[in-house]
Formats: C-alpha cells, sequence, structure tokens
C-alpha cells in the first residue's frame, strides 16, 4: 500500500513563533500533524487548542526546555491524530502477526461445493476449529457449481463494487481459476506469505492449475485424480483403457458418466481425449490455449469414439447421472457395473458408510489417468481477507490434512510432503487407515490437465452433438 505524500504547508500559528526557529524534531512533525489533520479534519480544532494550553504552561520554562516540549507536544497530537484514523487493512504480503491480530472477530463466507455431506461435516468441524483458536466464525456457504459464484464475481466488478464483497474465500481450480485471473478478480499472491505453505509437496500442479501459473493467487487444498470402482463380485477384471471400456459396454458390461458440464463428466472425457490423442501431433495442443490449435481436428477421435459409446451406455445416451456421486449409488443399486469417482479414497469412505459393498475396488487406466490441486483463492473486493488467510492456512496445517485424509471424515489425499512434518505431526497420518478400498498410495500415473480453456470449448462442442 503506498503512503500519500505529506502536504508541504505547516499548521497556522502566532507571529511570534513563526519568528522563532524550530527544532529539527519539530520540522519532522509539523508536516505530519498537518497531514493527519487534513485526515480527520474534526479533530484539528481541539489539536490547536491544546497546543495553545500547553504553550502557556511552558513559557516560563529554559529555552531548550521549552523546546523539548514543544517538540513533544507535536508529536503527542500526531499520535492523538493517528489513533483516530480507520486501520488498514492487511495486505497478502503483510506480517504474519498483523494478519492474526486483524482476523480476530472476523466472519468468512466460504463458498464450496454443498453436495456431500461428509465434506460438510467436515467444514463444520474446521469453523468449530477456527472459532477457538482464532475467534473467526467460518460461514459455508453451499453452492451447487462454483462457476455461478464467479459470474457473481464478474458481474460485480463490472458495476464497481470493489470492497465489501459477500465472498471472502472460495474452492476453485482450473477454468474457473483462469477466468479468476484473467478477469482480475482475486485479491493478490498471498499464499507463499501463509506460514503451512513450507509444508506443500514440491508439484508442478500445484504451480499450474491447468497449465495457467498459480503465482500465490490461490492456495492448494487438496490432491486428486480421476478412479474407476468396480465390484469385484461382479466384474473381477475391470477395463483399463478407452479401448477396453469400449469393448466392454459392447459386451453387455453397465456404465455411465455425467453429462458435461457436470465436473465428473467432463473430466471424464477430457480423459478419453487424452488417452486417444496421445503419441500424435495432437497431444501438444492440449498443453496450449483452445484457440491456438485446430480443435475439430484434434478432438475429431473423441467425437468418434463416444458416438459408438453412448448407444451402448445405460440411458442409451439419452439419459445421464448427474454427478460421480450418483454413479457411485448406482454402483451400489446394482444398475452399474463400474463407478467414476475424482477422490482415490471415495470406496472406502464409502464402504466404511455403508454406501458400498466391500467387495469394490478401485483402479485407474494402465497409461494413467487425469489427476491435480484444487485450491482456495480470496476474491479481489473479499471483507474479510485476513480471515481468509487464516482459514487458509489452517485448512492446509497437519492437523487439518491428516483428518481430511481420513476417509471416516473425508478422505481424500493430502498436498502436504510428510517427510516436511515433525515426529508427531506425521503419526497424525500414519493413524489413517485406508482399507483395501481405495487406490493404493503411489499407484497409478498422474496425468496433467489440459490447458483449462479445453474444458469449456469441450463442454460446448459435447453439448451441441449430445445435449437434450
Amino acid at each position: 500500500m503506498s503512503i500519500p505524500e505529506l502536504p508541504s504547508s505547516e499548521l497556522p500559528v502566532d507571529e511570534s513563533q513563526a519568528r522563532k526557529p524550530c527544532s529539527t524534531a519539530e520540522k519532522l512533525a509539523r508536516p505530519i500533524v498537518n497531514f493527519l489533520g487534513q485526515c480527520v479534519p474534526g479533530c484539528l480544532p481541539e489539536l490547536l487548542q491544546t497546543r495553545q494550553q500547553a504553550r502557556l504552561q511552558t513559557t516560563a520554562l529554559p529555552r531548550t526546555r521549552r523546546t523539548a516540549a514543544r517538540t513533544l507536544h507535536f508529536l503527542a497530537g500526531a499520535l492523538l491524530l493517528t489513533s483516530a484514523l480507520p486501520s488498514f487493512a492487511v495486505e497478502p504480503d503483510s506480517d504474519w502477526n498483523e494478519v492474526l491480530q486483524e482476523a480476530r472477530g472476523q466472519t468468512v463466507y466460504f463458498n464450496a461445493w454443498g453436495g456431500s455431506d461428509r465434506i460438510n461435516g467436515y467444514l463444520g468441524w474446521v469453523g468449530e476449529r477456527l472459532k477457538a483458536e482464532h475467534d473467526i466464525t467460518l460461514e459455508h456457504v453451499k453452492v451447487a457449481d462454483i462457476a455461478e459464484v464467479v459470474g457473481q464475481l464478474e458481474a460485480a466488478k463490472l458495476v464497481g463494487r470493489d470492497e465489501n464483497g459477500n465472498v471472502d474465500l472460495m474452492w476453485i481450480n482450473g477454468e474457473n481459476f483462469a477466468s479468476l485471473k484473467r478477469g482480475g478478480l482475486l485479491w493478490g499472491s498471498f499464499a507463499e506469505n501463509l506460514p503451512n505453505a513450507r509444508l506443500l509437496k514440491d508439484s508442478a500442479s500445484m504451480q499450474l492449475d491447468f497449465s495457467v501459473p498459480v503465482e500465490g493467487l490461490e492456495s492448494p487444498w487438496g490432491g486428486a485424480q480421476l478412479v474407476f470402482i468396480h465390484d469385484t463380485d461382479t466384474v473381477p477384471e475391470p477395463p483399463r483403457s478407452a479401448q477396453a471400456l469400449l469393448d466392454f459396454v459392447q459386451n453387455d458390461g453397465r456404465f455411465a458418466y455425467p453429462a458435461p458440464p457436470a465436473f465428473h463428466g467432463t473430466t471424464f472425457v477430457k480423459q478419453l481425449l487424452i488417452e486417444l490423442v496421445a503419441g500424435s501431433d495432437a497431444e501438444a495442443a492440449l498443453s496450449m490455449p483452445v484457440e491456438e490449435s485446430d480443435f475439430a481436428s484434434v478432438s475429431a477421435p473423441l467425437w468418434d469414439y463416444l458416438d459408438a459409446l453412448h448407444p451402448q451406455l445405460r440411458g442409451a445416451g439419452k439419459s445421464w447421472p448427474t454427478s460421480g456421486e450418483m454413479t457411485r449409488q448406482l454402483l451400489d443399486d446394482g444398475e452399474l457395473d463400474i463407478a467414476i469417482s475424482f477422490n482415490p479414497n471415495e470406496a472406502s469412505a464409502a464402504v466404511r458408510g455403508g454406501q458400498l459393498p466391500e467387495s469394490v475396488r478401485t483402479y485407474v487406466f494402465d497409461k494413467g489417468t487425469i489427476g491435480n490441486t484444487h485450491f482456495v483463492s480470496i476474491p479481489w473486493n473479499a471483507s474479510a481477507p485476513a480471515a481468509a488467510m487464516v482459514v487458509a492456512d489452517f485448512l492446509i496445517s497437519p492437523e487439518a490434512q491428516a483428518r481430511k485424509a481420513d476417509p471416516q471424515y473425508w478422505g481424500e489425499p493430502t498436498v502436504l510432503d510428510l517427510q516436511q512434518l515433525g515426529d508427531e505431526d506425521r503419526s497424525l497420518f500414519e493413524a489413517v487407515d485406508l482399507g483395501v478400498w481405495a487406490l493404493p498410495i503411489g499407484a497409478g500415473k498422474v496425468l496433467p490437465e489440459p490447458h483449462a480453456s479445453w474444458a469449456q470449448a469441450l463442454e460446448a462442442a459435447w453439448l451441441e452433438r449430445y445435449g437434450q
């Protein structure tokens, strides 16, 4: 934050005082008092009256003591006016103690997906911990699609609502982050200022969000990878490639995926495209903005594949699951043989919750599946950025990350480098039992996401071809 120049004019004084030379300290103090007086003009008469009374009381003092007294009066007046000024909000790189001090008593409106009871329950626990430790109130604003919140922020920017916004923290990544960054809708590079950031993994997916540089504008919160869940009682050997999946459904295997723009559906479509163009000239295009490529040519193998796949799906390409969670429910109901998730530990949590049988297992395609990091970020007009920073820091604390990794509470892979933790913090993760139902830690190659711009282009093309 820049500091305005101090005005050069001095406060009015009587002629006898004006003819007397000023001490160095007085010369420094007078412009400060004048500047502060302009900031808070209502305090100026009181300051002048106080100065006049003090002058009468010090006229009998020796000359050197009178000079010192006058200097103290100027500085006292400056301090008095300073205390009347409103405090400035912290900046993204402010000292952490200042952040903690300003955050106390604030309320953070955290806009995050609200479609999971486990996630909602976990955030309830986060709110309890923040209230007890920092006197911060966390309000989970449950949203179905964070893109809607991005649209609200874009509208607020257009009408000039640059402060007192109603979103303090939001759960984002991918194209939504790209839109916010492109529109200048993020507060600043705060993430590297968080004390717990030193514990994060050294991962490319935390530096590039769908090929878009993060630059500290969002803080990592969780890792994820596209996985498939199957029931070993009905499908002991599941399909482990795009071609094998097509063969599977053509031989009466039961499968379905959510229709884009539902997140899991869009991710599945991107997964197919990555695998179908692998090794071709089109592969490199996926890491670049979509407008720099020949979209029709690059995506052609995908549409050929889906044209063959859709008639064989549950619903025959006419009806679709609404979410990845719905595919899990359909698997439990015996209507599907394979479910989709973006959480390698989803099956463990579901088995423990009685939502899937113990015979299920998790797997990925042999050549890998898409994985990424999701983040939290602070909009440029947040009402409580200091408290939002404290929330973001707590979310990547060993305590919060270990609980998040436990399938009993959420069951999502951590973004922390466990080798950076002390023995006590590491033991929190060692106590987490994922069971046999989750994807084994470190199993399965992780494929990078295409550039963020590909998601919207693929969704639009998919809806044009297959939308009802």
